[in-house]
């Protein structure tokens, strides 16, 4: 049965718009809004009101980039679906796009019939998918036209990890031609792989066996000379691009030259990147291996760069990468040899409370990190105006965010399946109060209300951008 829901008195911050305003629900979708006081507020009468006094309304934030249950390296992804989207819903994001996997000799059916398996029914939040390519055929690349068709409206490539999901260039121009033609994004994954993998031999060979090592040989000309070469594939096949994950201040240039030129070129950093860097790598004791995710962990001095591609919109979105390995029995794998320690980290519950530091530390505004953390990853992958914003006809998918609450990020307190938190001790300012999904509330003052199996499956359409 449908309950009528009512926010009174919040400040409704989307990407464009700040507004002391009520937010009526109807039928698990926004129906009106009204500034906060007027005649026509007043006159709405409701089944639920909530009081937001003192708090932001936001949207529910978009993670574009996740890997829950993702087999790598031996092991796999600490989160379930389950478990990942009630972390999700704890960190005020309500819809996430995960990687669906095609198995080399196998069809992409296949990879995302066993994605679909693995979160029907599980999800407390909505849910879309990616499809990695792992092997480019003539079959796979007909394929691609279908799961557009359904939805499944993107596809990403790896230019690193020979062996596993490694394609080379030629495999990637026939991939981007296909995307070309039936309005696909082609997302990459932007490091030379074949030079890298020389690198660590060469490091492992000396006994540099480290954590540190890691970030060592992952070159930052290597992401660079990536971008660059995937870029200009791009542009021989006539096809969007979107480069996931961007850590480098060399990357992010070859981004703002692309896009100075007109080119349909995007690109997403992560929080990692952003507060993190290679002395969290350097970390003694082998503590350092929490931190291994590829691309890797940069020297503090990129941010500023990273910061300032956010600001100038040479990158349009952040994501987590969330793709958690607990530091005990999976990271430790890679004692004695960092190329086995399995690559991510855990983020998906901290990302929008991260971003509300940087509004207070003067890093962007309120409407940006609303627009980069909501609103583009939903124009990105075709899920807006049904998420991304608060506005009439869409999902209510809302957020009641305490601007004041102060809290320390924690691995005592947070709701990831893993055992170690990558901002352990940060203290922050900004936190997450009640959160609905559909209209429905999954978190209620702090309480966990949701239920898995609310999470929906979300047809998306094509890039909005293009």
């Amino acid at each position: 049965m449908s309950i009528r829901t009512l926010i009174r008195g919040g400040l409704v911050i989307t990407a464009s718009d700040e507004l002391h305003a009520d937010v009526l629900i109807e039928d698990g979708r926004v129906a009106a809004l009204a500034a906060h006081g007027t005649a026509a507020a007043e006159t709405w009468t409701a089944d639920r009101t909530i009081d937001a006094s003192g708090k932001y309304v936001i949207p529910g934030g978009v993670d574009a980039h996740t890997h829950m249950e993702l087999p790598f390296g031996g092991t796999a992804a600490s989160d379930t679906f389950e478990t990942g989207t009630r972390a999700a819903a704890w960190g005020g994001t309500t819809t996430i796009v995960d990687f669906a996997v095609q198995t080399p000799g196998h069809a992409l059916r296949e990879g995302l019939d066993t994605w679909y398996d693995k979160a029907d029914g599980k999800c407390a939040v909505d849910y879309a998918f990616h499809m990695i390519l792992s092997d480019v055929n003539e079959r796979t690349l007909k394929e691609m036209d279908h799961l557009v068709g359904e939805g499944v409206t993107s596809f990403k490539l790896f230019m690193a990890y020979p062996g596993v999901f490694y394609s080379d260039d030629g495999q990637i121009l026939r991939a981007m031609q296909r995307a070309a033609g039936n309005g696909g994004l082609i997302m990459m994954h932007a490091e030379n792989g074949i030079a890298i993998d020389v690198l660590v031999e060469q490091a492992l060979a000396r006994g540099e066996t480290d954590p540190r090592h890691h970030g060592e040989v992952r070159k930052v000309l290597l992401e660079a000379e990536a971008t660059h070469r995937a870029i200009q594939l791009a542009r021989v096949a006539g096809s969007p691009l979107y480069v996931v994950h961007v850590s480098a201040e060399e990357a992010v240039a070859e981004l703002a030259a692309a896009r100075d030129k007109g080119l349909p070129v995007f690109g997403e950093t992560c929080p990692q990147y952003l507060f993190l860097s290679t002395d969290n790598l350097e970390e003694p004791d082998f503590q350092g291996a929490k931190y291994v995710c590829s691309t890797p962990l940069r020297p503090r001095e990129h941010q500023a760069a990273l910061w300032r591609g956010l600001r100038t919109n040479d990158l349009q979105v952040v994501s987590t990468d969330h793709c958690p390995f607990c530091f005990r029995g999976q990271k430790e794998l890679g004692r004695g040899d960092f190329s086995k320690i399995p690559n991510g980290l855990p983020g998906v519950e901290n990302r929008m409370d991260l971003l509300h530091q940087a509004v207070l530390d003067g890093h962007i505004s309120r409407r940006r990190w609303i627009e980069i953390a909501c609103a583009t990853p939903a124009r990105m992958f075709g899920l807006y105006p049904q998420k991304g914003t608060i506005a009439p006809g869409s999902d209510a998918d809302i957020v009641l965010y305490d601007p004041h609450a102060e809290q320390v990020i924690s691995a005592e307190t947070h709701h990831m399946n893993v055992d170690y938190s990558a901002y352990e001790g940060k203290r922050i300012t900004g936190r997450v109060d009640t959160v609905l999904s559909r209209g429905e509330l999954v978190i209620d003052r702090r309480e966990f209300t949701g239920r898995a199996g609310h999470g929906a499956f979300i047809h998306r359409s094509t890039c909005q951008y293009l």
